[in-house]
């Protein structure tokens, strides 16, 4: 079965859903929680922020030892084979550790996207054509360029958030051995990084929410003007919707811009404060050695971990932009995962080609309110029923309830079993259901491949003489004819107009073994000529016992059909 790529004109959407509530921790535990990738590179990242505090203690006791025999007795540092050794092996590993947490952070954060993509997209697809959190376009940008921003948070941010909690304890814990004055005076400063960062931070509160906001925004905007753009250009309109796209290019570059900004912001007052902190255990030691109370080699030992104290938390400052990007976007995600799946069924569904489906009093809510209001339709086995309506009244909304791919607010959608059994769809088995049907929306959605394979795929193991036939009986052949049976066709039906990619999907249909047949506006982007391609394909499938729902406004596709339903009043033929 195809999905509709996109709600129609008769399909209105769902209110918003409500923002999603930030997560105020650093490194958000849902992402550690529920993907196995950062998981893994949390403790990876852990262990190896351990070794680079055990490096950066040992150097620093290390260029002491040298520094002091240098500087008091003269002696070089190869005078000292083991300790230099040492050093040079130390700041040997520190690198390794570095580069191994830099070259894993990028696969870890590659492995961590993917995983979120793939469980958003599929989750988003269970949910149905009406997802709330996130639809179509919304979904598609945050899939996309939203989840992206996760990675310099997952190889920037979260190492130095890390770090910080390893590096600058244990390297203050070492200077509280050689100098208690150097730790309190180190401990005394040392707030004042996350102080000013949380200051610069409280500037840019909801600067992140809103850029990614102004993302989705013009993300599906410029979705709906590519889409609708053929209907734009038939009616003289192309040029209409450039303003709109204008405004929010602005608005997203005003966003992106006003992050920056704040970004160095918040950099240059880190280092500024970083550079002060350590300056001031310099002083004091300097002091203290002019005035004879502190020994040589404590105070080179602590002059050089005193920055390693400092470097892991002014790094998390000036990488906090990337946190807030990085968790705006796990909180989108993490919104559409959190939305309920609708109830799924394990009842096997009856053979629906001796069996009738049908709606009983069903409303849907909308933005206007109820569409469909009390929807009643009988589709008998064997019998093609036609639905109509004014635009905005919920026809292909009923229809998506019929299918099964949305719960209705009341009423219920059922099969009547050839025993005349009465089931409600909701406790069916989606996948025994929609086996048997084949769905042709507003806008196709065609898979990748050639023409012969896209068409094939609709039947496998159908012969060329089957395949040629569907293309004759739906007004493909020309196409085929210019194109070739080998034309490769981009992804979604590229390359092919709107019109040549519904008589494609006709040709599908035709070709599928399955016994229900459900068009949603058939003939809406097919000129009058066109229009009896489709009007055949309906007697055709009659004639072939199938079971078909045509969603029209003509009447010339109205009188092709055994019954009538206008939501609310039906007519049988």
């Amino acid at each position: 079965m195809t999905t509709p790529a996109e709600p129609s004109a008769d399909s209105t959407a769902d209110a918003p859903a409500p923002p999603a509530r930030r997560s105020r921790a650093p490194l958000d535990p849902r992402l550690v929680r529920e993907v196995r990738a950062a998981r893994g590179h949390v403790l990876r990242t852990v262990l190896l922020g351990l070794v680079q505090a055990a490096c950066a203690i040992t150097v620093a006791l290390g260029l002491a030892r040298l520094g002091t025999a240098l500087l008091q007795a003269g002696t070089l540092p190869t005078a000292l084979p083991g300790t230099l050794a040492a050093v040079l092996l130390a700041l040997g590993v520190r690198a390794l550790a570095a580069g191994v947490t830099e070259r894993y952070g990028h696969r870890s954060a590659t492995a961590t996207i993917a995983d979120l993509r793939l469980r958003l997209v599929s989750h988003t697809a269970e949910l149905g054509p009406r997802a709330g959190a996130g639809r179509g376009a919304d979904v598609a940008s945050l899939a996309t360029s939203g989840l992206e921003k996760l990675r310099p948070y997952l190889v920037g941010y979260v190492p130095q958030l890390l770090l910080a909690a390893t590096v600058t304890p244990l390297c203050l814990l070492v200077i509280a051995l050689l100098d208690p004055l150097s730790a309190v005076v180190t401990l005394v400063t040392l707030p004042l990084i996350p102080l000013f960062m949380i200051l610069v931070g409280s500037l840019t509160v909801g600067r992140s929410a809103r850029l990614i906001e102004d993302m989705r925004s013009l993300w599906a905007q410029l979705l709906d003007l590519v889409d609708g753009l053929p209907t734009l250009r038939a009616l003289g309109r192309e040029h209409g919707p450039e303003q709109t796209v204008r405004a929010l290019g602005d608005r997203h570059r005003a966003s992106a811009l006003g992050s920056l900004r704040y970004a160095f912001l918040s950099s240059m007052v880190l280092e500024f404060l970083a550079t002060l902190c350590v300056a001031l255990v310099a002083v004091s030691i300097g002091l203290r050695l002019v005035a004879g109370e502190m020994e040589l080699a404590p105070a080179l030992a602590v002059l050089v971990l005193a920055p390693e104290v400092h470097l892991p938390l002014r790094n998390v400052g000036a990488r906090y932009h990337a946190s807030t990007d990085g968790l705006a976007a796990l909180d989108a995600t993490f919104t559409v995962l959190a939305e309920p799946l609708p109830s799924a069924g394990t009842l096997p569904a009856p053979d629906l080609r001796r069996s009738a489906l049908a709606l009983r009093d069903v409303a849907v809510t909308s933005r206007h309110g109820l569409a469909p209001d009390g929807a009643e339709l009988t589709l008998r086995p064997g019998r093609v029923l036609a639905l109509t309506g004014a635009s905005g009244t919920g026809k292909t909304t009923a229809v998506q309830v019929l299918l099964g791919l949305l719960e209705p607010d009341r009423g219920r959608a059922e099969v009547i079993g050839p025993d005349g059994a009465v089931t409600d769809v909701r406790d069916l088995d989606r996948r025994s259901y929609w086996d048997q049907l084949t769905l042709l929306p507003q806008r196709p959605v065609l898979p990748p491949g050639t023409l012969r394979e896209v068409l094939a795929a609709a039947r496998p193991g159908a012969g060329a003489e089957e395949l040629e036939e569907a293309a004759r009986h739906t007004g493909l052949a020309p196409v085929i004819a210019a194109r070739g049976w080998d034309a490769d066709l981009g992804r979604g039906g590229r390359g092919l107009s709107l019109g040549e990619r519904q008589r494609l999907s006709l040709a599908r249909a035709l070709l599928s073994p399955a016994p229900l047949v459900v068009l949603d506006e058939p003939t809406a982007h097919l000129d009058g000529g066109t229009e009896q391609i489709v009007l055949d394909l309906v007697d055709r499938l009659r004639e072939q016992g199938r079971t078909v729902l045509v969603v029209a406004h003509r009447e010339t596709l109205l009188g092709r059909a055994d019954d009538v339903v206008s939501l609310g009043t039906e007519v049988t033929g």
